[in-house]
């Protein structure tokens, strides 16, 4: 065991090198510095867990795929390693069982398993073995070798559409498994059959039908089932050849005939590697709105890594023709790109403003996808918990995007915010109270079931706040003081004995036996315990801090916040790395560490911000793990934001705050105009800020300044720390 881990260890550095020195040989080729296994790897670690994790656990680290995809694309064609996984791909594992054409880094898609392979196998032994030093991933592009079978595979792909090309050792009978009985969902029914000399279609029913139409370049001889027990797959034959069997196959959620239209219209006539090379290029375009110079290669990869991670998801569901399924399951064609729902309780923070700063375009459609959901159930949806299309759709209008029926999505956040059988459980108990309450529980555990009330009441504040900020916008004066009023709701659940948020009972005493760094997933806190969830008002930070006597006091609150050791008998699955009581493998606190600009001690958050950038980005025995969930891009979009100095603290308002970039430079396009950040000076404390020369007062810069196409100028120096603590993760 240990050999075999020392020699994945020397595979991890030795593609983590290969990759810094492709970065250093074409700067020009920002996709030569993405290593898109970055999130695949195991934490395991109990000094990065913070625990020691229980047999047979696996963290939920990272939960990223390797395989080919476009920008919030329909497909994603990646290997999967282990149905039910987060994603389908565990780098620890051996075997890989298929490759699928959706992906989203959740419990959930991995449609269409298809594998080649020749020779002896049965319905329930099929998989191939592989290793990490025959793999490689770019993106646009993804290839293993299958050792069982001796096929080259290659994948690359389109907007709609995958292009398999498989290069079998001579004499082999070239067939594919087609297992559609298994997805990441329950499949509900399937369908399979020959379309012709060269082609074959069918569908993958699940929560939505999933249609495919595929064709390949050799003929077909036959189209099989083979089953064992419960177990059933499909197995397409092909003619001998020594040419790579080639397969183009389009998707659509509307049907295989929609699909057919996908593939003729991106890959008619085009090869594998012309298809390869404009996936590249894709990408290269949309990683070149963001240049950095300076940092270390690590840094680069890092961020080029996590730059192309934020943009995987929300997915794309409408054909080329317009017609997608709507929310009803009815076929409709409209005058906008239909996607799927953003994760918003983990993206809104920081990847939706990335999104909407770079890819407008998309965002405008994403919005209005949104609302033509919310038109058919009367509420604008949301995402696991909170209400937080609240501030991305605030945050957008704010930012200038207007692409949308900001009307229709206003009524139905304001629906969201006031009737109850909606968005928000326990809206009437919230407005009614002011706060949500917590039942009575004589010994709650992790898993105990109830309100997450604390959480649920801070983050319907946030998201009155959001809703007011359109409400102004719109002119609506009576509903924006309604919501305005609501805002200050956070204060209701602060406990000034501990100065921590705790949960109320009904008749508003404060929950007993309270434990504040105990994780709950659902009881009083959402995924968190009371310090990871007591620092939550980005609304109003300066009235949060006034709930303690002073800013002193509430400096040394945020001291403990990063300095109190975690019990490591206290674990939640999801809830991991930490400084401190600080968790970033999870996102409830992913502010916090900002918190310390506003009691006058900026270096003292850039010194974790630093910190948090250095140590739980890339790590792991091979150098290629999160500390916790991407979230659909939330963990990387965090990293991107804080690399380059501007951070969306509050993501309902249209201000960044201002922190130390790790890069020299970065040079970033906001449509047509290119804003350049400029880093003067080494240091934690940042002495300056100026703009086009002019100097900022305070740490904030909007985005209308932003995208005027300036000169952002951070002049940074270093500190006397010998009469004030300063917080690190430095081990």
């Amino acid at each position: 065991m240990r050999r075999t881990k020392t020699i994945n260890f020397r595979i991890g550095v030795v593609l983590s090198l290969l990759i810094f020195i492709s970065c250093t040989k074409s700067p020009k080729q920002l996709t030569d510095c993405v290593n898109p296994f970055l999130g695949t790897a195991p934490l395991a670690d109990s000094v990065d867990v913070g625990y020691k994790p229980p047999r047979d656990w696996r963290v939920w680290a990272g939960l990223t795929y390797p395989g080919a995809a476009l920008p919030n694309a329909m497909v994603q064609l990646s290997p999967i390693t282990e149905f039910g996984s987060g994603a389908g791909y565990e780098y620890e594992d051996t075997v890989i069982y298929a490759f699928t054409h959706t992906n989203k880094g959740h419990w959930n898609l991995c449609h269409i398993p298809i594998l080649p392979v020749t020779g002896d196998f049965t319905a329930t032994n099929f998989g191939s073995g592989f290793s990490h030093d025959n793999e490689e991933a770019h993106p646009g592009y993804y290839r293993v070798f299958l050792k069982r079978y001796q096929v080259n595979a290659e994948l690359t792909s389109t907007t709609h559409c995958g292009y398999h090309k498989y290069t079998y050792a001579k004499g082999g009978a070239k067939k594919l498994v087609l297992n559609l009985a298994r997805s990441n969902e329950h499949i509900r029914d399937w369908q399979l059959e020959q379309a012709g000399t060269n082609a074959f279609k069918g569908f993958q029913q699940t929560g939505d039908k999933v249609c495919f139409y595929a064709e390949t370049n050799l003929a077909i001889t036959t189209i099989e089932t083979l089953k064992e027990g419960e177990k059933e797959i499909s197995v397409v034959s092909f003619e001998d050849s020594d040419e790579p069997l080639e397969l183009k196959i389009g998707l659509s959620f509307v049907s295989s005939e929609n699909a057919k239209m996908n593939l003729d219209a991106e890959l008619a006539g085009k090869s594998f590697d012309e298809v390869r090379q404009a996936a590249s290029e894709t990408w290269e375009q949309l990683l070149s709105k963001v240049r950095v110079t300076g940092g270390t290669e690590r840094e680069k990869m890092l961020f080029y890594s996590s730059l192309y991670r934020s943009f995987l998801w929300p997915a794309l569901r409408s054909d080329v023709n317009g017609e997608f399924t709507d929310e009803n399951h009815e076929v409709v064609k409209k005058d906008f790109r239909y996607y799927t729902l953003p994760s918003i309780w983990d993206t809104y923070r920081n990847k939706l403003v990335l999104l909407s700063m770079l890819e407008p375009d998309v965002t405008n459609d994403v919005i209005q996808s949104m609302i033509d959901r919310g038109e058919k159930s009367g509420f604008m949806p949301t995402f696991f918990h909170g209400d937080h299309a609240a501030a991305f759709i605030a945050g957008s209008y704010l930012r200038g995007l207007r692409g949308y029926d900001v009307k229709s999505a206003y009524n139905l956040l304001l629906r969201n915010a006031t009737v109850e059988g909606g968005t928000r459980p326990y809206i009437t108990e919230y407005m009614e109270k002011g706060y949500i309450s917590t039942p009575k529980v004589e010994k709650p555990h992790v898993e105990t079931k109830a309100k997450a009330g604390v959480t649920k009441t801070l983050e319907y504040a946030y998201d009155d706040y959001a809703v007011a900020l359109l409400a102004k916008e719109l002119g609506d004066t009576v509903n924006y003081r309604m919501l305005m009023k609501c805002t200050s709701n956070y204060k209701n659940m602060f406990d000034p004995s501990t100065g921590l948020m705790r949960g109320k009972l009904e008749n508003g005493d404060f929950v007993s036996n309270f434990n504040p760094q105990y994780p709950y997933y659902e009881y009083m806190y959402r995924e968190a315990n009371a310090w990871q969830s007591s620092f939550f008002a980005p609304h109003d930070t300066p009235g949060l801090i006034a709930l303690y006597s002073s800013k002193a006091a509430f400096e040394n609150k945020l001291d403990s916040l990063f300095s109190i050791p975690w019990n490591d008998n206290y674990i939640a699955r999801n809830v991991s790395s930490f400084i401190g009581q600080y968790c970033h493998g999870n996102q409830p606190d992913h502010s916090f560490p900002f918190l310390y600009y506003f009691v006058d001690k900026q270096e003292k958050s850039q010194a974790i911000l630093d910190s948090i950038m250095s140590h739980f980005y890339g790590m792991g025995e091979h150098g290629l793990a999160l500390c916790g969930m991407d979230d659909a891009g939330e963990m990387s979009s965090w990293y991107v934001l804080s690399a380059i100095g501007i951070y969306s603290y509050s993501p309902a308002d249209p201000d960044y705050l201002v922190a130390v970039p790790l890069f020299d430079k970065t040079e970033l396009t906001l449509g047509e105009n290119v804003c350049t950040i400029a880093k003067e000076g080494t240091g934690l404390k940042i002495s300056r800020i100026t703009y086009d020369d002019k100097e900022i007062k305070g740490y904030f810069i909007s985005y209308n300044e932003l995208k005027k196409g300036g000169t952002l100028k951070i002049s940074v120096n270093k500190t006397d720390h010998s009469n004030q603590k300063i917080l690190t993760n430095d081990k």
